[in-house]
């Protein structure tokens, strides 16, 4: 989350990124878990940390986000095909969100999964382009 290539497109991310601001981090997410019984997985590639998403329940609704270091940039889309399995599997999720920053250009894979855009939405302060898809 320090490198300038994955930050430019977290508008939630200010300030610096250190051992403290991390911990608060992995806390923050662990709570989820603990909370909603769903959130953030660590994505491995050859056994090497790849980056991290997954699902975190925004009022009624599931949220589905993706960080990825930038060497694994190109792991994507397998991913989030795996997590979209995951989610028409669990009842829980009868759709799925995707809030994106208005940097990201490249948005024809959410297309191909079938995701419509809903519309720019705020979200702490920040604009995100919002999108979603059906799962049921």
């Amino acid at each position: 989350m320090s490198d300038p290539r994955v930050a430019r497109h977290m508008p939630l991310l200010t300030g610096g990124w250190d051992r403290r601001v991390c911990d608060e981090f992995v806390a923050a997410k662990e709570e989820r878990w603990r909370r909603d019984g769903l959130g953030h997985w660590a994505f491995l590639s050859d056994g090497a940390y790849a980056g991290w998403g997954g699902f975190q329940k925004e009022g009624d609704e599931w949220d589905f986000g993706l960080v990825l270091k930038p060497e694994c940039f190109g792991l994507g889309a397998r991913i989030v095909r795996k997590a979209i399995g995951f989610a028409i599997a669990d009842k829980r999720i009868p759709y799925v969100t995707f809030l994106l920053p208005p940097s990201r250009k490249q948005l024809g894979g959410l297309n191909r999964l079938g995701a419509a855009f809903v519309g720019e939405t705020e979200y702490d302060g920040a604009v995100f382009l919002k999108y979603r898809l059906d799962t049921e």
